[in-house]
């Protein structure tokens, strides 16, 4: 049932880059986590009515081709992105983000303030840069992917994403993306992660922006959140009661009732 759900919405490629598309309207780009794909925000796709919505695969995920660069920094990503939204002709949008895709939007929007009307981040990722223990974490990072490699990490990481109280489908969409990652797109998000630092693109975007995160998200908990949301001239700060790392998995209809009250159609 999951897999024909997903089949809906087809890939469509554009010059590299894979993406599922679906309604019309305002334009929101929605942007995946580490360990995520285009299709974690089938959820939306389905049922979020008035919008266009555009959720790519980042760089070497799905069918996106892997960056030129080894070691990429979130201004990387930001500069692939911007190159597929000239080709979608799109230059007033709303970024939503998950995680790493927090990271990403963050980057660009720092890049291209007067492109992006606001920005939703869900349990974003605030990036290793300034962490003493930024090498550690890097290292666990690779070491994870080394040996337990995608079919093991959709198995042992992918509970850590979902609180325990979140309906099954939820676990089997994150264990779906999980499953076919790419290591080599995998590895560089990690150094894209390891590199980031949110909080200081943060002061770059003076719009509005909304950051939630689930009271049951362990992988990037509430206390960083808070920090990103101040870190944001125009930052609000929500939490999300009982809903762990992956919000618009998890409580597609709470996250689609905050989009829709966030971005007037």
């Amino acid at each position: 049932m999951l897999e024909e759900r997903i089949a809906r919405f087809a890939p469509r490629q554009s010059k590299g880059i894979s993406y599922r598309e679906s309604g019309s309207g305002p334009a929101l780009v929605l942007l995946h986590g580490i360990g995520s794909s285009s299709a974690s925000w089938l959820f939306q796709l389905e049922s979020l009515a008035g919008y266009r919505l555009i959720a790519w695969d980042a760089p070497g995920y799905g069918a996106s081709a892997v960056l030129s660069v080894a070691e990429p920094r979130p201004a990387d990503y930001a500069q692939a992105l911007d190159e597929f939204l000239e080709r979608l002709l799109l230059k007033d949008l709303v970024l939503v983000g998950n995680s790493l895709g927090c990271l990403m939007a963050g980057a660009y929007a720092a890049l291209h303030p007067e492109r992006v009307r606001s920005m939703l981040l869900l349990g974003p990722a605030g990036g290793y840069a300034d962490l003493p223990e930024r090498e550690a974490k890097l290292a666990e990072r690779l070491r994870q992917l080394d040996e337990l490699g995608p079919e093991g990490l959709a198995e042992q990481r992918a509970p850590t994403l979902v609180a325990k109280s979140s309906p099954p489908i939820a676990l089997e969409l994150v264990r779906w993306s999980q499953r076919r990652i790419q290591p080599q797109g995998y590895r560089q998000a990690v150094h894209c992660l390891a590199q980031g630092q949110l909080a200081t693109d943060a002061r770059r975007y003076g719009k509005k922006v909304l950051v939630a995160c689930g009271s049951e998200d362990v992988i990037t908990p509430e206390a960083g959140c808070k920090a990103v949301a101040r870190a944001f001239p125009r930052g609000e700060y929500r939490t999300l009661a009982g809903v762990g790392h992956a919000p618009h998995v998890e409580a597609p209809e709470q996250i689609n009732q905050m989009i829709a009250a966030f971005v007037p159609r």
